[in-house]
């Protein structure tokens, strides 16, 4: 098996564009590697199925999404899409595709942030939106967030205030604070009914590791007293 059968039944384009999408020796971020590359694919495909789409401009916009690789605490951060979009439109100009087939991917790349806030416009930006935001959910989400925080040098939770009740969130030094300050919010902003749909199994699982961590350290949230438990 080659990088691109992750890609198919696109493997031909996949091989032509996998030497842009991963440039050698511009970052070694495992959260936005060949695997995420290949998960967002996949996933793509599976709201495709139901929603439609061009598969050229989806396989397109897939690999070339995080072709330029901006940390996530870099202040360009907000910008990492705009400037994958620019690269993505130079990429396949040289491989003599027509500029509104290079425009359509461009915007899905440009929109597919979270950060960037751009409205996606075309089904193949709601698609690619969707599917990217799937691989922050669920329990790939879990390890792509605890693996980013430790490569920030970040740690797991704030020992003397683990819920933030009386401080700020801080995702950048704690990583338990990501999922109330983004991922635990993200099931709401799907542009697909079958992304949404897909969406809820990968949030219930979000939510029970956030509570279980929280328990297991000493800081689960006080039970609620339901009306039969209240004491007379």
């Amino acid at each position: 098996m080659t990088p691109a059968d992750l890609f198919a039944p696109r493997q031909a384009l996949a091989a032509r564009l996998l030497p842009a999408a991963l440039p050698a020796g511009e970052g070694d971020d495992g959260a936005h590697d060949l695997a995420h590359l290949g998960r967002v694919w996949a996933n793509v495909r599976r709201i495709a199925a139901v929603e439609g789409g061009d598969e050229e401009i989806l396989a397109a916009a897939t690999l070339l999404h995080d072709c330029v690789s901006v940390e996530k605490n870099s202040p360009d951060r907000p910008r990492a899409s705009r400037l994958a979009a620019a690269r993505a439109c130079e990429v396949l100009a040289a491989l003599d595709w027509t500029a509104d087939r290079i425009g359509a991917v461009a915007h899905a790349i440009a929109a597919h942030s979270f950060s960037a806030r751009i409205p996606p416009e075309t089904p193949e930006a709601r698609i690619l939106q969707d599917a990217d935001r799937l691989d922050a959910l669920g329990f790939v989400g879990v390890a792509r967030c605890f693996y980013t925080g430790g490569r920030m040098g970040g740690g797991l939770c704030d020992p003397l205030d683990p819920r933030a009740e009386a401080r700020p969130l801080d995702d950048a030094r704690y990583a338990i604070d990501h999922f109330p300050a983004k991922l635990l919010g993200l099931a709401q902003g799907f542009q697909t009914a079958e992304g949404a749909r897909l969406a809820q199994a990968r949030h219930a699982r979000l939510v029970a590791f956030h509570d279980g961590f929280l328990e297991e350290i000493g800081a689960a949230a006080p039970r609620q007293e339901t009306p039969e438990e209240t004491p007379a």
